[in-house]
């Protein structure tokens, strides 16, 4: 068990979610026989108290990096009753995020018992989980993610409807200064066409770790796909796009094996893409600001304001790229419908609120490179539409 806890509160490291070292590094607690965390540090005891209060057996608390810091503590200030973002990852795995005013066992667990994770202004952020930590891991780094997106989209908004106070401008001014630099450099993956499955596997697998090591996904949800012969071999639901192996399933396009039951929920829409394309391989990532510019629209009047996520029928794109609606995968409002037709035509898209898709041919050098250009062209739509409201 502590073995997992070092190795989530690194991951949270490596993300640049929490410091690696020092007083604000991870604490991640497993409870196997007995209670065990990946360090010492005063806040154990009272964090160990909410493991006697709530049937779980591991729990994960980070006091954020920067900028995700400033973004929680002014959202949580914002919204003492709880935080509400509205893209996908909360509405898949956080509903809301409840803030618990106080350090104590007694507070956290209170929240906790309602929601998988809370945030404790001045403090950090809680998750628990109840079969490993990688549950917290993922909780944490989901409520981060969509909470980046809030702020941002929300200060866009507005900024547009003239509603922007000293306060929220001093919070955006901090945070934009402390933004990392975007990624320009390319990985230079595998060349393919790959021949077999060892290649392709191997393939799927080094794009895989470097969509997360470019900070393209958050936790590191996404999915990735290639088609071989008659074949897609496809990453498995809820697995870690940077721990591949031995988790990519190969499914027959002409369904005579029963292995699309463990693969992603994008199956179908990655299969719909391959029928109507000439496209080999699939890339889908989770890139921030290409899901903060997926969501920002002007019609404050639309009927179907609240709903955009399935029921936007406004022909948006970013420089050509389709902005699509669609749940993730399948049902009468799936992405499955939307995905496949502007796909095949743009080898691009972006899914409501959700994350971006990129296709190519051979390898995946290609579809990674255009969706790293994609990011970055949002980023910078995104200050250029904030300018005109400045």
């Amino acid at each position: 068990m502590k073995a997992l806890c070092e190795k989530y509160a690194a991951k949270l490291a490596a993300q640049g979610l929490a410091s690696g070292t020092g007083p604000d590094a991870p604490l991640v607690g497993g409870l196997d026989a007995d209670l065990t965390w990946n360090r010492e540090d005063p806040r154990t005891g009272e964090l160990a108290g909410l493991f006697s209060r709530l049937s779980i057996n591991s729990l994960v608390f980070i006091r954020p990096a920067e900028p995700y810091r400033t973004i929680l503590d002014f959202l949580a200030a914002r919204n003492p009753d709880g935080i509400r973002p509205e893209d996908t990852e909360t509405r898949t795995f956080l509903h809301d995020i409840p803030v618990c005013a106080d350090f104590t066992a007694e507070a956290m667990a209170a929240q906790l018992k309602r929601r998988k994770v809370i945030v404790i202004p001045g403090q950090g952020v809680a998750a628990c989980g109840t079969v490993t930590p990688e549950q917290g891991f993922v909780s944490v780094s989901s409520l981060v993610f969509s909470s980046f997106v809030l702020f941002f989209s929300d200060y866009l908004n507005r900024a547009r409807r003239v509603e922007l106070d000293d306060e929220y401008a001093d919070a955006f001014s901090h945070v934009v200064r402390l933004l990392p630099e975007p990624h320009t450099d390319l990985p230079g993956l595998a060349a393919g066409p790959f021949t077999d499955e060892e290649g392709v596997v191997a393939a799927m697998a080094e794009a895989g770790r470097k969509v997360v090591g470019y900070g393209l996904v958050d936790s590191f949800f996404g999915n990735i796909s290639y088609k071989l012969d008659e074949t897609v071999y496809i990453s498995q639901t809820g697995s870690s796009l940077d721990e591949l192996e031995g988790c990519i399933d190969p499914c027959p396009l002409d369904g005579s094996t029963t292995n699309g039951l463990t693969a992603s929920s994008e199956l179908s829409a990655h299969e719909d893409v391959y029928r109507r394309s000439n496209y080999d391989c699939i890339l889908h990532g989770h890139p921030k600001f290409s899901v903060i510019m997926s969501m920002d629209c002007e019609r404050d009047d639309c009927p179907n304001r609240g709903h955009c996520h399935i029921h936007c029928t406004e022909c948006r794109t970013v420089d050509g790229v389709p902005i699509v609606p669609g749940e993730v995968g399948t049902g009468p409002t799936g992405l499955c419908h939307t995905l496949p037709p502007a796909m095949a035509a743009n080898g691009a898209a972006i899914v409501h609120g959700h994350g971006l898709f990129t296709a190519g041919n051979n390898d995946f050098n290609a579809p990674f490179a255009r969706l790293l250009e994609i990011e970055n062209r949002c980023r910078d739509l995104y200050f250029d539409r904030l300018s005109r409201y400045a």
